[in-house]
């Protein structure tokens, strides 16, 4: 005989659970069990019946202090033009830091930005008798490419199905299907056409099963292989900066940035880091947070290069390249509330857009990185922290 749970769960209200009435049950139901006063995860503004698909027992709103910065001339071919960008974030000292990184650009005239490669990533393995019709199961995908994109693409009115690409290993065969995805971040889209192009193939293949996710596509995961690219957008962001601007904005000169660059590289190696940066992820989560961007995807939207050089007349030429980055204009949270209204902030929300925004991110975190290199390289990260980031206890 099974025992009885011995603490109840949370209340289900089957057709009403997205009443703003239902909400705020709930909340009281919390507050009782918990001892906690929800009186401000209560008084979001976010509508709950706008929560519909995005999130399961709902019971109100968290809040974060959101602040701008810029201006940051972003020269894309996407995104051209002057941007105040909203950041999201608890770290003191960051917006400030990335807004002196957002100026230095914008009197440079501006950040040069250009996306390589848009695609999202499914890699699904197939299980196979023996090696010999592992082997054969490439040429059969090559041979019924069309046919597996009728059936993937019969599922979405969006996604486009790309390529099929194959990799043997045993009996196994580890198959990366790519995928254009719009301006949506695309995984629940291609997760099920994907599906269906599998069960055909295990109907028609020599394939015994398969497993929709292997873990080679590094969907919320760090990995070498997001350097690679596909896992979203590879965006490069960079710009040729004078010297006595150098000078004037981050109190160094370039080449003790690029000295800096290059004494570091040997700690990143030895640690085994993913790519080398400064702080990516602090830029990323708090635009990702400030826009409804799937935060998650920061773990692989991380994994890019920042680069210095020194030219040949002594100027700074940085550059800073997201690898895998994962953003999106439609679909998932960037509706709700206070994400609408940041990215509208950014002129990137709705359909058509989320190529702008991933040039916007890309020149929000090469002016980061800018900013980060000059308070080492001048010596005044631990004063900025000290002056803006010190949330001091009240006694």
């Amino acid at each position: 005989m099974h025992e009885r749970l011995s603490h109840p769960l949370v209340p289900r209200f089957a057709s009403r659970e997205y009443d703003t009435e239902t909400l705020s049950e709930r909340c009281r139901w919390v507050e009782q069990a918990t001892g906690a006063n929800l009186s401000m995860v209560s008084a979001g503004t976010i509508l709950a019946e706008s929560m519909r698909g995005n999130i399961e027992n709902p019971i109100g709103t968290v809040q974060m202090p959101v602040g701008v910065a810029g201006p940051l001339l972003v020269r894309g071919e996407h995104a051209d033009g002057v941007f105040y960008v909203p950041l999201a974030t608890t770290e003191g000292a960051l917006v400030r830091s990335y807004e002196r990184g957002m100026v230095l650009l914008t009197r440079v005239g501006g950040a040069e930005v250009r996306i390589e490669r848009d695609e999202n990533q499914i890699c699904p393995v197939f299980q196979f008798e023996s090696v010999a019709s592992a082997s054969a199961f490439s040429p059969f995908l090559a041979e019924n490419f069309e046919e597996l994109r009728r059936r993937a693409e019969s599922t979405t009115n969006h996604g486009k199905l790309l390529a099929v690409d194959p990799l043997v290993v045993g009996r196994d065969v580890e198959v990366v299907f790519r995928y254009h995805t719009g301006d949506a971040h695309g995984m629940n889209m291609i997760v099920k056409a994907t599906d269906a192009a599998c069960r055909w193939l295990v109907e028609k293949s020599a394939a015994l099963s398969y497993v929709l996710f292997s873990g080679l596509s590094s969907e919320k995961r760090p990995s070498a292989r997001a350097l690679l690219g596909g896992k979203g957008k590879k965006v490069s962001a960079g710009a040729e900066i004078p010297a006595k601007w150098v000078r004037l904005y981050l109190h160094t000169t370039p080449q003790a940035i690029r000295d800096l660059w290059q004494r570091t590289t040997i700690g990143n190696i030895m640690a085994g880091a993913v790519g080398y940066s400064g702080h990516y992820a602090n830029g990323l989560t708090a635009l990702f947070m400030a826009c409804g961007q799937d935060v998650a995807n920061v773990v692989n939207s991380v994994a890019g290069l920042t680069n210095f050089e020194v030219t040949p007349v002594g100027d700074l030429y940085a550059s800073a390249t997201l690898c895998s980055l994962v953003v999106a204009t439609v679909g998932g949270g960037v509706d709700l509330g206070t994400s609408r209204e940041c990215l509208e902030m950014l002129g990137c929300r709705g359909s058509g857009n989320a190529r702008k925004l991933a040039e916007i991110v890309a020149a929000t975190i090469l002016a980061g990185e800018l900013s980060f290199a000059g308070a080492l390289g001048s010596g005044e990260f631990v004063a900025a922290h000290e002056e803006y980031g010190r949330n001091r206890p009240q006694a």
